[in-house]
């Protein structure tokens, strides 16, 4: 039998229901305990999901937790997750793992030290979408890639978020709350970056709250809010990301990829699921054929429709990955590339100039239908 993992998870908000609900039905992982700064959160979450409600000092020293899960603000990610890896637990964050590339190497070390595990959402890029067009980009469908689009446009949090003031403030900002599903399956379908341009700007220098229970409240805007890039990828690709916050409606795709002999239409990366489309060069754009891999089926139900989530994917590969001895997709490497990117670009919108990056990584292996089916239970 497999031996599980036991998980304890620091952050009890919006986000954790996700994982406590998903987390059953993966293999390698056995949700114990939960803790958070407000001891009332995590005692309720403890309540409705049967795990022990602990402090933090607690959960960090339980003997049966193998790996801590970390849900807390952008803010404070690195200095939990220091907390976790020098309490000689494995970690896996929420994105962004880290808001500079001088902390993620600081875990780096650590971790190195202590001989254990970091890994970081997003795992979207794991969904039967996303490994279809892998799939399709490996096996030549495009040729080879040159070029590429990608979009994430809305007008802000503030509109449904109870509490949308970090999304404002350094740390917050659309290319890190955001950016990193893109640059994530820009990674998984061609790999790493070699440099980047950003331009930045802010449309105000405030927000009105509407959302309740907030409703009229006005907050501080002290983060660019529309983000418009270029990455040079190793291969020689060209991609160019636009992130906002400052955009009421538009037409463009999520992910387009120009190849050699076609283009690939990719959808949203935030997401497990849906369609992905192609052509050659008749120009002639046709869904591909459906494929059954598990990540992709729709198991949810939410106001904007029928959907397939598989969040915490991540974590279960990585727990099978300790267990197995092999490389995690969701790994340190890959997920501090991702934090290179991120803060090049918005280093390069403060300074008008091209950043080298100075990371990389390499692919991360493909998760085809065999592969995701051995994750679930």
């Amino acid at each position: 039998m497999t031996r599980e993992l036991g998980v304890g998870i620091i952050g009890c908000g919006n986000i954790s229901t996700t994982y406590f609900s998903l987390a059953p039905l993966f293999k390698g992982l056995k949700v114990l305990a939960c803790a958070d700064i407000n001891a009332q959160a995590a005692e309720a979450r403890a309540k409705e999901y049967g795990v022990k409600a602990q402090t933090i000092d607690e959960l960090l020293v339980n003997d049966e937790i193998d790996v801590v899960v970390n849900l807390t603000i952008p803010d404070a990610h690195f200095r939990v997750s220091k907390a976790i890896l020098e309490a000689g637990k494995h970690v896996y964050s929420e994105k962004p793992l880290v808001l500079s590339l001088e902390e993620g190497e600081e875990l780096r070390r650590i971790a190195k030290q202590k001989n254990l595990a970091v890994g970081c959402a997003p795992d979207t890029f794991l969904g039967g979408a996303h490994q279809l067009a892998r799939k399709f980009i490996d096996d030549g469908g495009i040729g080879r890639v040159t070029s590429g689009a990608c979009y994430v446009m809305s007008p802000g949090m503030e509109m449904w978020h109870p509490n949308p003031d970090f999304f404002f403030l350094p740390g917050g900002g659309p290319i890190l709350d955001l950016g990193p599903y893109y640059i994530a399956n820009l990674i998984n379908l061609i790999g790493p970056v070699k440099r980047v341009g950003g331009m930045t700007s802010m449309a105000s220098p405030s927000r009105t709250i509407t959302s309740q229970p907030r409703n009229g409240e006005i907050i501080p805007v002290k983060t660019p809010t529309t983000i418009q890039a270029l990455l040079q990828f190793v291969n020689g690709a060209t991609v160019t990301l636009t992130a906002s916050w400052d955009v009421w409606s538009h037409r463009h795709a999520n992910m387009e990829l120009y190849g050699t002999d076609g283009s690939l239409y990719v959808p949203d990366p935030n997401f497990f699921g849906g369609v992905v489309e192609a052509s050659g060069r008749d120009k002639d754009i046709k869904p591909l054929d459906a494929w059954e891999h598990p990540f992709g089926k729709i198991n949810q139900e939410s106001p904007n429709g029928s959907r397939a989530n598989y969040r915490t994917a991540g974590l279960a590969d990585m727990a099978m990955s300790l267990i197995e001895g092999r490389d995690a997709r969701c790994s340190l490497d890959r997920t501090l590339h991702g934090v290179d990117v991120m803060t090049s670009i918005l280093k390069s919108g403060e300074e008008g100039r091209f950043i080298d990056l100075t990371t990389t990584c390499t692919q991360p292996a493909a998760l085809g239908i065999e592969e995701a089916q051995a994750l679930l239970k």
